[in-house]
């Protein structure tokens, strides 16, 4: 008679196969082989004795690359603020049912996305040579009430921004809608049902459960943004960390090394954001994620200690996903 063994709970089991694991020697070769690469990279970078790294830990923390990073972030942030809001906007123009709107953001769209934003930030700098003067006065004839130069109020600074934040506007606008239409639409429905009207349906309803689908590639935008701030010599704007690492470097004939400088900038600067990406994304993905149910989705100890089971059932054979994808959003 075959023989007999017990497993952790008690239950006899006859003829139990005790399985061995298998051998899995392709993921550690090629493990191996990944390491060896990494290992032999790092060491090139850090015996090359021509990237000369006691000029980047010289330069590195100097005042001027400072004031760089401290205004590639700020036109990081106001361009991506700007972007955010006109993007939603152009989204429900999109989604409208006026056709002027929808015409007006198709075209702003259809043009900023099909021209490169070098040459929008070139027309940007030269915006008080095409228009002199900004006005107030009477549409279509020569009677105006308040004028002043537009040098004063178009800036290098606001004319890198703006630039920069149309630009965005025209790829996260498609994202956007993207996003408001993966919603489905039984949402708006039942909102509707509900007595609410069509802005605060977009506010409560649409908009929250959007977000789990926009943040993602937001989040890459703005990683882009980040490093499209260095274009803007275009206006010419000089005060950003690319402009202030190349200057030092042409004061020093030593361009590797600051290219180095302002390379970890970059990095250090885009690891911050990935994380606040990621905070961003568990937030707004609460209620959305598969988790486990059951004995084995909880932390023990239990109580009671193995709900559900009478006295002789194995305890631990629940192993089940909560795929459920609604979430309750209060009016």
């Amino acid at each position: 008679m075959a023989g007999k063994t017990v497993d952790g709970e008690g239950l006899d089991i006859p003829d139990r196969i005790k399985a061995l694991p298998v051998r899995r020697t392709g993921p550690i070769v090629a493990a191996v082989i990944v390491a060896l690469l990494a290992a032999m990279l790092v060491q090139g970078l850090v015996a090359n004795k021509r990237l000369d790294w006691p000029t980047v830990w010289k330069y590195l923390f100097n005042e001027h690359v400072l004031e760089g990073v401290g205004y590639t972030l700020l036109l990081t942030v106001i361009s991506m603020a700007v972007a955010i809001v006109l993007s939603v906007v152009l989204a429900i123009m999109r989604k409208s049912i006026n056709p002027v709107l929808r015409g007006v953001s198709w075209f702003f769209i259809w043009f900023f996305r099909g021209t490169p934003v070098y040459t929008q930030l070139v027309f940007w700098g030269l915006f008080s040579v095409l228009i002199p003067k900004l006005s107030l006065g009477i549409p279509f004839t020569d009677i105006s009430f308040w004028s002043i130069d537009s040098s004063v109020v178009i800036t290098a600074f606001n004319a890198a921004w703006i630039g920069l934040a149309l630009n965005e506007a025209a790829y996260l606008s498609e994202i956007v809608r993207a996003g408001l239409e993966a919603v489905d639409a039984g949402q708006s429905e039942a909102a509707q049902a509900l007595g609410m009207g069509r802005s605060l349906i977009m506010r409560r309803i649409i908009l929250p459960q959007a977000m789990r689908i926009i943040i993602p590639p937001t989040g890459n935008e703005t990683i882009g943004m980040l490093k499209n701030t260095s274009l803007v010599l275009a206006v010419p704007f000089t005060l950003d960390l690319q402009f202030q690492t190349n200057a030092i470097a042409n004061r020093t004939y030593k361009p590797i090394p600051l290219l180095i400088v302002a390379c970890i900038w970059y990095l250090v600067i885009t690891s911050v954001m990935m994380l606040l990406q990621q905070q961003l994304e568990r937030h707004f993905g609460r209620g959305f994620d598969a988790r486990p149910v059951g004995t084995r989705g909880r932390r023990p100890p239990y109580d009671p200690p193995y709900p559900g089971k009478s006295e002789g059932e194995p305890h631990d054979d629940v192993s089940k996903l909560n795929q459920a994808t609604f979430v309750g959003l209060n009016a």
